[in-house]
């Protein structure tokens, strides 16, 4: 009896003391707020799981707008829709008409004639800046050859007569101004200067927009992308070299007109579209990197008027087309090669030698006699000139020389049988030598045949070339001939 007497009273004292620890515990917990670190550590760990199965709505809108400024279409950060671009720009983008000369064969009871008749032509240019008295207009010197006059039509339809300011045809590129005073103060508010961006910070895959006069019918848009950078292009006036291509398309009348950022700034000038039966959306534009330094230099040259004929100043010399196959096969640069220094023409030119290849003129790059003259045309006799020639030394190696040259009197020059001539480029006699005996001063044999003879003034050379034979089949090998003889 004594011993169930002791079990139950210990039992009784262990569930005594047991239940005073617990209490106790209890009590500690809550002085030492152990269930709130307790609570803590729960949320936190809910919070990282939950957090590592889904991101923050806030977060992945920074994830979109990141992957859509890297993606293809060419967005970055601040980017323009094309609507936006093509609103800001349009004010800076005009309307070319050229009222091109024509030269129209024809007969009559009296033989062969030739009538000389005006043909439109539509292109585009850009408004890049003004000075004083002039806005200047860049567009491509394809656009502006062989010009009567120049019509420029504003964003508003209003028109207003360009001259040219400068020309650099070895890169098809060309400055017009407009007299302010031509325009009308409610023009003057709506149009403004483009502004240039960098076309080297453009990527293949950039999205782009194109503006400009297509087919004449007024400004039109068209967006597309970067296809590729850096491409030589062959063209009727030569090969142009890094040029930007793109998809976007550039037809008839888009020539001079802008290819744009998304930011809309200027990145290029279009120039020219690959046509082919087989081939779509390939246009070239000329990179604002290339065309920007430039624009820069034609824009300090005074704005210049075409002189009367009889006033005209020549330079005094004969000379020869060097183009791009001829500079490739003989390894000399191209432009206008000098093979006769002419006498008494009161052209002060004793700077210049035979075999000198002429490039540019007062800065402006020429590659054709035909570039040339149209420049001449502008300079009265007595006048004096820059140019820039690449001259061979006595290792063959050619130099960039730049020289001065007074400018003679066309009326002093005189044609091979002995008649007045008005050709700059023509003279007493030329000894360009040829296969032929030359008696009649034209040397049918030199290459003086041109591009085809279709006139009795050819554009291939300095001199008229009247007399045509067997060689007018292979011009090349006439100048291959040619140059032969007279190469160091």
């Amino acid at each position: 009896m004594k011993r169930v007497v002791g079990l139950i009273f210990s039992a009784l004292l262990f569930g005594m003391i047991a239940g005073g620890m617990m209490v106790g515990v209890n009590y500690l917990a809550q002085k030492s707020n152990i269930y709130a670190v307790l609570g803590e550590n729960k949320d936190e760990t809910n919070k990282t799981d939950t957090g590592a199965q889904t991101a923050s709505p806030s977060a992945l809108s920074k994830d979109k707008e990141k992957a859509a400024s890297s993606g293809n279409s060419g967005a970055r950060t601040g980017a323009k829709t094309v609507t936006e671009v093509a609103k800001d720009a349009m004010p800076s983008v005009v309307a070319i008409t050229n009222m091109m000369r024509y030269q129209e064969n024809g007969f009559s009871i009296f033989g062969e004639v030739q009538k000389e008749t005006e043909l439109p032509a539509s292109g585009s240019g850009v408004i890049v800046g003004e000075n004083e008295t002039e806005l200047l207009i860049a567009t491509n010197n394809h656009v502006i050859q062989d010009s009567n006059s120049l019509t420029i039509s504003f964003i508003d339809d209003s028109t207003a007569t360009a001259q040219v300011k400068g020309t650099d045809a070895t890169v098809d590129i060309a400055m017009l101004s407009v007299k302010l005073s031509d325009i009308s103060p409610e023009t003057r508010a709506k149009i403004k200067p483009i502004e240039i961006g960098s076309s080297d910070a453009m990527e293949v895959g950039d999205q782009v927009v194109a503006i400009g006069n297509a087919l004449g019918y007024g400004q039109s848009v068209t967006t597309g992308i970067i296809s590729a950078k850096n491409r030589d292009v062959q063209t009727k006036e030569g090969v142009s070299k890094g040029l930007i291509q793109t998809d976007a398309a550039i037809n008839p009348g888009n020539s001079g007109g802008a290819l744009l950022n998304m930011e809309g700034e200027l990145i290029g000038i279009n120039v020219a579209k690959y046509s082919d039966t087989d081939v779509e959306g390939m246009g070239y534009s000329i990179p604002s990197s290339e065309a920007e330094k430039i624009l820069s230099s034609l824009s300090t040259l005074t704005t210049r008027e075409k002189v009367p004929e009889a006033e005209q100043g020549v330079l005094g010399v004969q000379v020869k087309d060097i183009d791009a196959q001829t500079a490739e096969s003989f390894a000399m640069p191209k432009g206008i090669y000098i093979y006769k220094i002419l006498k008494d023409t009161g052209a002060k030119n004793e700077a210049l030698q035979e075999r000198d290849i002429i490039t540019k003129l007062d800065g402006q790059g020429v590659y054709t006699t035909a570039n040339l003259k149209a420049l001449l045309a502008k300079y009265r006799a007595g006048e004096e000139v820059k140019l820039t020639v690449m001259r061979q030394d006595g290792s063959g190696k050619y130099n960039e020389i730049e020289l001065s040259v007074t400018l003679g009197k066309a009326s002093a020059l005189q044609s091979g049988n002995g008649s007045k001539g008005t050709n700059p480029y023509s003279g007493g006699e030329s000894n360009a030598p040829d296969s032929s005996d030359g008696d009649n001063g034209n040397n049918g044999d030199n290459g003086n045949s041109g591009n085809g003879g279709d006139s009795q003034q050819d554009e291939g050379s300095g001199n008229s070339g009247s007399d045509r034979d067997s060689t007018e089949n292979d011009p090349f090998k006439s100048f291959q001939d040619f140059f032969n003889e007279y190469r160091r």
